[in-house]
């Protein structure tokens, strides 16, 4: 699938789909082509459940600098930009055999930025589902089949992060650092800033506009294949594996120790910044472009 199917597939969210597909087809780099299957639907447009009045809308000024973080279950979560200082959130709630009016959406502000939750009916025996701001969570189900899907527009400047387990993420035409993790789902990220995301079973498809950082970035999945797009200008050292798949990079790179199918290290430009791609079972690519 390409990003065409994916802006078709933003704009059948109506308004603000039709704005999040519009920064589809004007940010995207052109090496990065492909994007991963959607697994929640079963076309190529969103769920016809995910249109008209949200479950969940709210709205509210955010500084540069600071975070907006998504944590999910069960449904894709998907972000763009705003021209605003404005947070802008909506979230649909479906479920074939469960109760949607079970699952809240609840938001907590911190000194850092919001978190924003779905927050699951808590099984027997476990400790009490909620939403806590930051990076940390949990949040147990016991066969509850409520899908949430989450559209956001975040201003310039501000960090995005999403955390979730079945469904993909997608974040495009942003500037802020992006980080993503799933498990079962594939990860779309295009941003001027940082990014690094992590799956299970899906792809992972980046494009990130930094050329030097300090933390570690990683770029993990199992059963996927890792395809990024980075500035020609990047300082990398770059460490790069697979079992089954194969790595290459049309960016030049100074190879150290013994030059592997399946298992590269190496510097692009003078190095620095601390750069982990790896998977199992798929292929790793990086083209310069950004």
């Amino acid at each position: 699938m390409n990003f065409d199917h994916l802006g078709h597939r933003l704009q059948s969210l109506g308004r603000w789909g039709a704005a999040l597909a519009l920064i589809v087809a004007t940010t995207l780099p052109a090496p990065l082509r492909a994007v991963a299957d959607d697994d929640d639907d079963a076309a190529d447009q969103g769920p016809k459940w995910a249109t008209g009045t949200p479950d969940f809308e709210w709205s509210g000024a955010i500084k540069a600098g600071q975070r907006v973080i998504v944590k999910g279950v069960n449904g894709r979560i998907i972000a763009g930009a705003t021209s605003g200082d404005k947070v802008e959130i909506r979230a649909w709630k479906h479920g074939r055999h469960s109760d949607p009016a079970k699952v809240k959406i609840e938001m907590v502000p911190d000194e850092k930025g919001i978190t924003v939750c779905a927050v699951y009916p808590t099984p027997f025996g476990y400790p009490e589902n909620k939403c806590e701001a930051g990076d940390d969570s949990h949040s147990h189900t016991s066969s509850n089949d409520v899908e949430v899907r989450f559209v956001l527009r975040v201003p310039a400047g501000v960090s995005f992060s999403a955390h979730n387990v079945n469904g993909g993420v997608t974040a495009v035409g942003l500037t802020g650092a992006v980080s993503a993790n799933t498990v079962n789902g594939s990860v779309d990220i295009v941003t001027s800033g940082r990014a690094e995301a992590s799956t299970v079973n899906g792809s992972i498809n980046a494009a990130l506009g930094a050329s030097t950082w300090s933390d570690p970035v990683k770029f993990e999945t199992v059963n996927g294949g890792i395809h990024l797009s980075v500035p020609t200008n990047l300082n990398a050292d770059v460490e790069a594996s697979t079992v089954n798949g194969s790595i290459e990079s049309d960016l030049p790179w100074l190879v150290h120790g013994k030059i592997g199918r399946t298992h590269v290290q190496g510097t692009f430009n003078k190095g620095g910044s601390p750069l982990h791609i790896a998977t199992v079972n798929g292929s790793i690519e990086i083209r310069s472009g950004t």
